[in-house]
């Protein structure tokens, strides 16, 4: 009986194994960790009190907490006020929120929204509008399919577009011996590029650098692409949240409308908001009149449709009530205004920590100089590996920091760690 038992036991076994080694996904490769979340991994599983994470790219209050702004608060009280359903967006979402977004982004003197051709789709955030845009110019731009993108950009970038069937190439951007912008490899790329092909350009506080053009220089930029008629992409995540002004940040989305680009459009809700989790965004394209608006339209159903049908409800309603209310406009103007100046300050800050007070090897003004919620520190690797082993400090490999992640509480720390880094005493 024993033995019985423990032969079918002992078959079974044999069976399960042979099942394992022949499973579906047994060639299934393992995927490397992503750069950033591996970070604020690595970050939770450090029991040290000194802890910090700058990876993570997310607005920080003066504690280190995430923050909700008042505003958001009070529109979503008033959302639910209304005691709105929850039946299905139409494919292209919230049409109100849309029309208020567009509005946001290429202001109201803009010649498209006077004249009713911007061509705008609701998204899932920033990331999904640049996959929508991608998928679209893939199936739809008539002329070369390869797109421009700066070196370096947001990571997410390149898988994006290479998985919207584009060919992704690259431009000129970073300078790492002025740790600054590299204006003319920028403009020699540019003018070198294949004509009629795609340029991505990130519309402020350029994503990881902090780095953004001046605005003669984009000047400078709308009249290559003009020249070797380039189609201009633009991503804004940060519209607001660079300067503290809405107006000053979409400077060069309105300049290149003004001077007769037809443009792709971007926008994501997420940091200038705080909807990080309710994935608020839009996706546009200027139009030459309503008959090409209504063609465009009908297609971004189409690209839509079978990627995730339409968009979700909740947080487009909080934004809209935002963007159509004037006094939640402006008391979410005077918000989003308070927490760039927060950074502002936090970098001016660690500039005097690193260059005055520590002396610290090298030369930091970049810190000032660069703008929104990311800083290209100027790190190296090593370097930065030392910072997260010895000092508990934790960034991206390159040394992007996000300066929403230092407050008067750790900012003396981190400075200090910086400077032993830099003197190699870690």
């Amino acid at each position: 009986m024993l033995a019985s038992t423990l032969a079918r036991r002992s078959a079974l076994g044999a069976t399960t194994n042979a099942l394992r080694a022949v499973s579906t996904w047994s060639a299934v490769p393992a995927g490397p960790p992503d750069p950033i979340l591996g970070v604020t991994e690595a970050f939770k599983a450090d029991k040290d009190p000194r802890k910090i994470n700058l990876g993570v790219g997310a607005y920080r209050d003066e504690q280190g907490k995430p923050y909700i702004l008042p505003s958001v608060k009070k529109a979503e009280e008033l959302v639910r006020a209304a005691n709105p359903d929850k039946e299905y967006l139409p494919i292209t979402g919230l049409p109100e929120f849309t029309k208020n977004a567009a509005l946001l982004a290429y202001g109201a003197d803009s010649q498209p929204i006077k004249q009713g051709t911007v061509a705008v789709t609701q998204s899932i955030s920033g990331t999904g509008a640049l996959r929508i845009g991608g998928a679209f110019l893939a199936r739809h731009y008539p002329h070369a399919k390869a797109i421009y993108l700066p070196s370096p950009t947001w990571g997410n970038h390149i898988p994006l577009f290479r998985d919207s069937g584009l060919e992704v190439r690259h431009y000129k951007y970073f300078n790492k011996e002025t740790v600054g912008l590299d204006f003319e490899g920028l403009k020699a790329d540019l003018k070198a590029a294949q004509e009629h092909s795609i340029v991505l350009l990130h519309a402020c506080a350029h994503n990881p650098t902090g780095i953004d053009p001046t605005p003669e220089q984009w000047r400078e930029i709308s009249d290559i692409v003009k020249e070797k008629k380039l189609f201009p992409f633009f991503d804004m995540a940060y519209q607001g949240f660079a300067s503290g002004s809405t107006t000053k940040d979409a400077f060069a989305v309105r300049h290149f409308v003004s001077e007769g680009h037809q443009i792709a459009l971007a926008q994501s809700f997420a940091k200038n908001m705080g909807l990080y989790g309710e994935r608020v965004g839009a996706f546009s394209l200027t139009t030459a009149d309503p008959e090409e608006k209504a063609r465009v339209d009908s297609q971004l159903k189409i690209v839509i449709r079978p990627m995730y049908s339409n968009p979700p409800i909740h947080g487009a309603r909080i934004a809209n009530a935002i963007l159509s209310s004037s006094e939640l406009y402006g008391q979410w103007e005077t918000e989003v205004k308070g927490m760039a100046d927060r950074i502002i300050s936090m970098r001016e800050k660690l500039y005097n920590m690193l260059q005055k007070d520590l002396s610290t090897p090298g030369e930091w003004g970049h810190i000032k100089s660069q703008i929104g919620m990311f800083s290209f520190t100027g790190l190296t690797p090593p370097q930065t590996k030392a910072l997260a082993e010895k000092a508990h400090v934790y960034m991206t490999a390159d040394g992007r920091i996000s300066m929403a992640g230092l407050n008067s509480g750790n900012i003396e720390y981190f400075a200090q760690s910086v400077d032993k880094a830099v003197r190699g005493q870690l």
